[in-house]
């Protein structure tokens, strides 16, 4: 499976190249798309009836990088407060529970970090994790998640037979694809014409 990759500026050649890429037969479940903004996006699945593309799954990264956060988190809550307490003669007598506190305060802020670096399970990598299973250099795995960060928008158009990729590109340059070094400088190419591994 082959599958060209590229960024447009506006959600009208959005519209225009996945309606295209559908009339020349294109199978809509072989399309996606990908934007950061949340409403913007919902609002052209509607009107191309298109699914947004999801990231790669984030996986232990997110969740390790939430508990450490949390603990972090917790531990400048709470350190502050123990050193007041040593500081003032008279709290003196409650260091123990100053101490008490930061414990408590890391593990809890470790607990609900790893819990919300669970539940949101999209971390950085996430865009360039999908893009790298679809065969697109790191770094040019990277320039396209910038540009998705930019406020760019991301198309993917997958060929099963491998026969009908350049058609493909073809058409996203016809809608005014983006160069690399328009969205995130540096970059040669409008769109990336990729091999596929494991889609």
């Amino acid at each position: 499976m082959e599958s060209v990759v590229a960024l447009f500026r506006e959600p009208q050649q959005v519209q225009g190249v996945l309606g295209a890429l559908q009339d020349r037969g294109f199978d809509r479940d072989h399309l996606g798309f990908a934007l950061a903004d949340a409403v913007a996006e919902d609002d052209l699945a509607q009107a191309t009836g298109i699914s947004p593309e999801e990231g790669a799954p984030g996986g232990s990264g997110s969740v390790i990088r939430g508990i450490l956060m949390g603990a972090l988190a917790g531990a400048a809550l709470t350190i502050p407060v123990w050193l007041l307490l040593l500081i003032v003669p008279s709290t003196r007598i409650y260091q123990e529970g100053g101490l008490l506190a930061i414990l408590y305060g890391v593990i809890g802020g470790a607990g609900l970090g790893g819990l919300f670096g669970a539940l949101t399970g999209s971390d950085h990598g996430d865009y360039v994790k999908l893009l790298r299973r679809m065969g697109v250099p790191a770094a040019q795995a990277e320039r396209f998640y910038d540009g998705i960060k930019r406020g760019f928008i991301l198309v993917i158009a997958r060929d099963p037979d491998g026969t009908r990729a350049e058609e493909a590109t073809r058409l996203m340059r016809r809608y005014g694809a983006l160069k690399l070094d328009e969205v995130a400088g540096g970059g040669r190419l409008q769109s990336e014409r990729t091999g596929q591994d494991g889609h």
